[in-house]
């Protein structure tokens, strides 16, 4: 079959790799109808990926049919629709069960990758097929009326958002920042106000990006110099909660700076630092209340597929581009460089 693989910076190409098979009766096997590239995949593509290995599939959100399940596999059946959320649990434990899957209890074990695409020892998605590893967990069915595009952003950017507006405490009249306005700062934006945020203040670089939050209530903050603009849009209060969907530095830095007293920061975007510089006497002065960690999709899902359902979440309206499989390399740098007013890249593994 064909993946997309990951073979140093900048560099990731289409390739003929051995078909995905289960890895055990648990198992099961999903033809991908649909796989979206993520912003932090161009972790990997940048070449400080999650291990040291080349040569593996890349990607960890996917839709798909079943087209293969082991003998104890009890919850699906060949011919199903699924999405595979990002995060991966074990069929075994009561945590994966409760769905917290990044507490998973076996998670130190050998066989344990809490995300597929980063290493030989889970490939990815972004590929005809995937082998998907203690399937009962780690599948869902799509509904009817929940569409391919719709399904593929609540694989991961639509429960990372919800994950981070939901840990930011938001209450019925915030006014929330929202830092980064890629997939998840944009689904954080809709995430806010359905929480019952009063205004939404949303900061990114990319000028297309902040017309896109403009278009779903948000207020945009003066990239020039983002930490006085927030303070003039709060009359120099700050705002009540802050979401940060980059994880860069700067990025959180400012998140910190822009919470108001008894403030709280949510951090979502995934850091690489090992020692970033906390300002703990600023944050315990201001009695900051910071969050931080990774989104187990399983347990934000039951309550974003109802809001899809419904209309009130419209993650689909985020796909810019759809593309084929052998296309990916275009993609990635397109995503990395971020032209061509990219939003989400949504591969089609048919073409």
């Amino acid at each position: 079959m064909r993946a997309l693989t990951f073979s140093g910076p900048r560099d990731v190409r289409v390739v003929d790799v051995p078909d995905a098979k289960p890895a055990d009766e648990l198992g099961a096997v999903v033809r991908v109808s649909a796989a979206g590239v993520c912003g932090s995949d161009l972790h990997i593509y940048a070449g400080h990926g999650f291990s040291h290995d080349t040569g593996y599939c890349v990607g960890h959100e996917a839709v798909g049919e079943v087209v293969e399940v082991g003998s104890e596999v009890r919850r699906f059946a060949v011919g199903d629709r699924v999405l595979l959320p990002a995060s991966i649990g074990c069929a075994w434990c009561a945590t994966c069960a409760r769905g917290h899957v990044v507490a998973c209890e076996h998670r130190r074990e050998p066989w344990k990758e809490f995300c597929y695409g980063m290493s030989h020892r889970l490939p990815g998605c972004q590929a005809e097929a995937v082998a998907v590893p203690h399937a009962d967990v780690n599948m869902l069915r799509v509904p009817e009326g929940v569409t391919d595009d719709t399904a593929i952003l609540l694989t991961d950017n639509a429960p990372t958002a919800w994950y981070g507006a939901r840990r930011a405490r938001i209450a019925p009249g915030d006014v929330v920042a929202v830092i980064g306005l890629g997939p998840v700062g944009q689904l954080a934006v809709q995430s806010a106000f359905l929480m019952g945020a009063a205004r939404v203040l949303a900061a990114d670089p990319v000028d297309h990006r902040r017309a896109w939050a403009v278009e779903h209530g948000a207020e945009p903050v003066d990239p020039a110099d983002p930490k006085a603009s927030l303070k003039d849009l709060t009359a120099g209060e700050g705002c009540d909660a802050v979401i940060e969907a980059v994880g860069a530095d700067e990025t959180i830095a400012l998140a910190v700076s822009a919470a108001r007293q008894a403030g709280r920061v949510s951090v979502v975007g995934v850091s690489r630092n090992g020692a970033f510089p906390f300002r703990m006497e600023a944050a315990q002065t201001k009695e900051l209340k910071f969050a931080i960690g990774l989104c187990s999709a399983q347990r934000e899902l039951p309550a974003l597929i109802s809001l899809a359902a419904a209309g009130r979440l419209a993650p689909d309206t985020l796909i810019t581009h759809r593309m084929g499989l052998s296309e990916g390399p275009a993609a990635y740098a397109m995503l990395a460089d971020r032209t061509g007013g990219v939003g989400k890249v949504v591969l089609d593994p048919a073409r």
